[in-house]
Formats: structure tokens, sequence, C-alpha cells
């Protein structure tokens, strides 16, 4: 595939894709996953970025968007050489979205599904380039969590590490074209399979995953189902037989089940340049020429979104157009793909000084410029022939065939401020007419309210309207008053989660994973967990962040089941639960879910784990606050 064209990388916009993200020009779509699109972009002196626009469901949810906030937060901590920075971004809008340097190179996953594994050489360099990106993250107090093929890229001067610190929130990225996704058990270290403290030394036995993955283009821990490879990953030695002498010290050393005996990053760099027979130096041929035919494709960009024609003299803060801006004519923002404010020609399309459209000031630009400020910059009519703050009265908006603002002696109506004793011609009678006009109108619309209030309603009782809101109009006061409608339903079948995992409904589709804190998912933030007592063999559904109710036989698992029922607990026993058994569960985040229990793993299997179909109605209720 190293001739593949171009177009198999930039994809280009559709109907339903933003024309603009904060600020930023868009020029093709790089990319989809379970969270949104990642998009090209450019910044204003031409370098290309990513962009990463989360979808507007995810961006809801409170407990999502707050996980987000605090990881990009961490991200832009960092900056090496072999990282891909973050640059900017914007966690508050209605759709958030992440910008980050744009990196000219397949994923590892991908290079590696296409052409097999690397040689030994091009493997150290590899290893010692994403040590020195861990060394870099861990120095900024994060701990990557989801290292793995997909999430290091392949430049042609050295890898690129991505997404550090966006696991967490990140847990519902789709698979790539190898079926490597985020939080793949093929990638975890032991403390993170059996629920135990995450520590940078995670990190680097996610590190030996990788550098054995290059080597030979397999997991040393197998395939199957993901259960199995977790009890591998605790329980058995890794298959370390297709790595050459060269790679199988280093790998095996990063391996080691103990996060103490693990290597520490500067002695996985010693032990590559070891390793290799020549000074280990990235450069332009570190990777074999036909993985870097792929990245020379990378680089023929498609040209940036054309231009929209430059607007009337708006652009400038003196001027003003004497025709109002169309309705759908684009932002200003839009015309230079950039992070700088763009309020000169946003201004006349703002319903207010202090709220700019969304996407058209990029984050950190929040105050337009001070003439954006003014009311009379934000009028849908401007006026060209005169500086409306010269006058201290309001005046009659003239209309714009009228060339003069001035009034000509035969103007039927007389200027605001006329003299004490001025009257125009005739001026009882149009008053007399004004009122009796205005006196009818309102003694029809009170005897149509009389008559109504009189009638009897749908349930053929005149009272009814009195006990709904009061009046004729209560029973539309009351259905304006209900809330939200109702979410739609999305199912999930065949979930399997291990002893001592949790699952979070905002992820999509949910993932079984441990507790980040090393808390334990009885104590931790999860919607739903498998619990095992090893001790005394207690097993236990539960969620530790809201409640649940068993439902009866005769109750069926819906959202007006779930919101009714109120036998609420924090957990039940396996031993209650039998096949097709339905458990409501009201999440604090607001989600709720229909859990349908499937039974547990036989008594021959290597890991105990249940088996779960769930229904999520996602954001059904306001958030529970502690």
């Amino acid at each position: 595939m190293g001739s593949a064209p171009s177009a198999d990388f930039f994809q280009p916009l559709k109907a339903d894709d933003p024309a603009v993200v904060g600020g930023y020009r868009l020029a093709a779509v790089l990319g989809a996953g379970g969270m949104g699109k990642v998009y090209l972009s450019y910044t204003p002196g031409g370098r290309p970025i990513a962009i990463k626009v989360i979808r507007a469901e995810f961006g809801e949810d409170p407990e999502f968007r707050r996980r987000f906030q605090q990881e990009v937060r961490s991200a832009q901590r960092v900056q090496g050489l072999y990282t891909a920075p973050v640059i900017d971004s914007d966690t508050e809008g209605s759709q958030p979205w992440l910008a980050t340097a744009y990196v000219p190179g397949p994923s590892l996953a991908h290079a590696v599904a296409r052409h097999g594994g690397l040689p030994s050489s091009s493997v150290l360099l590899l290893t010692v380039g994403v040590a020195e990106a861990l060394h870099v993250i861990h120095g900024a107090g994060i701990v990557h969590r989801d290292l793995k093929p997909a999430n290091v890229l392949l430049a042609s001067d050295g890898p690129r590490v991505i997404d550090f610190g966006i696991a967490r929130a990140a847990d519902s990225t789709a698979l790539t074209s190898t079926g490597v996704s985020v939080g793949t058990p093929a990638f975890m270290a032991p403390e993170q399979a059996s629920a135990g403290t995450v520590t940078p030394a995670t990190d680097v036995f996610a590190l030996g995953l990788i550098a054995a993955f290059a080597a030979t283009g397999a997991s040393v821990y197998g395939d199957g189902p993901s259960h199995a490879v977790l009890y591998r990953i605790v329980h058995e030695a890794p298959d370390l037989s297709g790595l050459s002498p060269q790679l199988r010290p280093v790998v095996t050393r990063c391996l080691s089940r103990d996060p103490a005996d693990r290597p520490t990053l500067s002695e996985i760099i010693e032990l590559c340049n070891e390793a290799s027979a020549v000074p280990l130096r990235q450069g332009e041929d570190w990777l074999p020429r036909e993985v870097a035919g792929s990245i020379t494709e990378r680089l023929r960009l498609p040209a940036p979104a054309p231009t929209p024609p430059p607007q009337p003299p708006t652009a400038a803060p003196t001027e003003r157009s004497p025709q109002p801006p169309a309705p759908s004519a684009p932002p200003a923002a839009a015309a230079a793909p950039a992070y700088t404010p763009t309020g000169v020609a946003a201004a006349p399309t703002q319903a207010a000084p202090a709220q700019p459209a969304p996407g058209t000031v990029p984050p950190g630009y929040r105050t337009p410029p001070p003439h954006v400020q003014s009311p009379h910059a934000q009028s849908p009519y401007p006026q060209p022939q005169y500086p409306q703050p010269s006058y201290p009265q309001p005046q009659p908006q003239p209309q714009p065939q009228y060339p003069q603002p001035q009034y000509t002696p035969g103007y039927s109506t007389p200027p605001p401020f006329h003299t004490q004793g001025f009257a125009p011609p005739a001026p009882p009678r149009p008053k007399r007419t004004g009122l009796i006009v205005a006196g009818a109108v309102v003694a029809a619309v009170i005897g149509l309210a009389v008559i109504g209030s009189l009638l009897p309603d749908g349930k053929g009782k005149a009272g009814d309207s009195k006990a709904s809101g009061g009046g004729p109009t209560g029973s539309s006061a009351s259905s304006g008053a209900q809330k939200r409608a109702d979410p739609q339903p999305v199912s999930y079948q065949g979930i399997d989660v291990p002893q001592n995992h949790q699952l979070l409904f905002a992820d999509n589709p949910p993932r079984p994973a441990e507790e980040p804190s090393g808390a334990g998912v009885t104590y931790g933030h999860g919607d739903l967990y498998y619990y095992r007592d090893t001790l005394f063999g207690e097993e236990r559904f539960g969620t530790a962040n809201g409640k649940l109710v068993l439902l009866n036989n005769s109750e069926k698992g819906s959202l007006e089941t779930c919101r009714a029922v109120t036998r609420f607990t924090e957990k039940v026993g396996l031993d209650q639960l039998t096949d097709g058994s339905q458990i409501c569960v009201l999440s604090k985040a607001g989600h709720v879910a229909v859990a349908t229990y499937r039974g547990k793993s036989g008594a021959n299997e290597p890991s105990m784990y249940i088996k779960l179909d769930l229904t999520i109605w996602r954001n059904a209720e306001d958030v529970q606050k502690d």
C-alpha cells in the first residue's frame, strides 16, 4: 500500500461536517471514532494541525465533560520531541474539541498491519523514542494508562506518542483498522488487569508489549476473549520466542510482573544502546522504505478550504456597511483559520456583546474588541448616515431608502422632543380612535377568556381547567413546564465484565475497566461493577455511582419502570440472580440503564466474569449532587 493515493488518508468534508471549529477552517477528515471526528486544519502560518471534535451527546454528559476538562489541562503541560503537543482546546463549548500538532505518519498498528513486523534496528529506535516521550509525560505528573500501537505514530524523524492524559475520557474510541481499541487487554499491565494501583511502571510494561508487537506483529499474550487475555497477563509468562536476541533482554525486563522489578526509562534507553551494534540516532532512514512511503503520502496535504470572499467594509472597526449582513454569511473567523480573535466581522451577527456565536471566537479570546462591545455595532441595521452616539435621545429608525436623517417639513410625525404646547394637526381624533380600538380589543379578549373558562375541557369538567393551572391557560402552562423529552435507548449485547471491573454508562460502548484511582470498584466511580471477594467467595453486582433495583419477574425493564420503582440498594448478591434477571441502575450522572444478567463464567474457564445485556438512556435524569 505504499503507493496508495493520499485521498485514502484525507477524506473530503461532508454535509454534516462543520466548516469551522473554534476559528480554524477545516480542510479534510483524518478519521472518526466512537468519541467523535478528527479533522485537518491549518494555523495562520500554514502549519497543519489535527482537531478532535467530540460528539455532541458526550458533551452533554456532565461526568464526561468533567473528565475531558481535567485530562486536557494535564495534557497541555506536556511538551516533548517525541509527543504531539496539545496547542489549543475548548472544553466548555457545546461540542468540546482539542487541537494537536499534525503528525504525517501512520500509527504503529497501521504500519504493522500493512507491512508486518519492523527490523530490530527500527524497533530499538522506536523503543528509545517512546521511552523519551514517557519521560516527559511522567515528568508532568501524568501516567498515560493507554499506551498501545494505535497511540504511537511513526514520523520521519522518530515516533510520536499521542493521547497522553486523555485515556480516561477516551474509553469510547472506536476500533482501529487492526482491531486494537482503547483499553484493549492485550496492552494492559497486570496491575491494570487485576484492579491494582496504576503507576509510571504501568506504562513501562506497555512499552515492552509495544516493542514486542512492533517486532513480531502479534501480542505476546495471544489473542481471544478479553477475560482470557487478562488472565494470561496476570498469571502466565509471555511468549517471547519470536524476538531477536537484541530485543529479548529489553522486553523481558519491561514485562516483569512485579512493577518494582521493571527498569526505569533511563535504564531502558541504556539497554537499547547496549543491544545496538551502532549508536542509536534518529534519522530519515530509521524506518523500512515501504513504511517511509506512507509518510510521504501523508505529506501531500490537501489545500485549505477556500476562504469566503472578502466582506464589505465591516472588516474595519471604524467602518459600517450600509446593508445588514446576510444571515447565512460565514463569520470572519472562518476566513482566517487561527486561534486569534476575529470579532470585527463576527460582530454584526452576534446577539449581545457578551455572547459570541459558538465556534467563531477561539478559546483564550472570549472578549471581543471594544468596538464590538458597543451596542451600536451590534445593531442589525447600522446607520451609516450619521453617528448614533451623538444623539442623546432616541430617534425614529430611518428606513434605508431615506437618504436624509433629518425630518422634513412635510413629515407627518413630530420629533420626539417637541416644544411645550405644540400639537400636530387634529390630535384629539386619532387619540380617541386609538383608545376605542384598544378598548374593543381588550374587551374581546376578556370576553373570549370568560367564555373559554366556562366551556368543559377534554375531560368534560369545567373545574379541571382551574385545577390544572388556575385559568384557561393552565393546561398549556403545565405542559410547557414538563421536563425535556426522553432520550432514545441504546442497547449493547453480550458484555463480559471480569471480576473487580466496572462500567461507565457515558462510554460508548461501555467497556470493562479497573478503577483508575486504585480505590477498588466498590469504592470507585463505576456506574456498574462486578466484585468477587477471593477470601470469602462473595460475589456482588453493584454500583458505586448511584442506586439500583432488582426487578421482580412481573416488572418489565423500561425507563418508566426504573423511574417508578423505589426499592433502592447499592448492590445485590450474584446468588439472587438467574439468567434473564433485570436490574435498574440509576447513576448520579443522570443515566438510567436496565442490565439483564446472562450468567457467569464456568468453573473450568481461566478467569471469572459475568455476561450482561445493557440498555442505556443517557442523560435521562438531572445530575444528582452529593
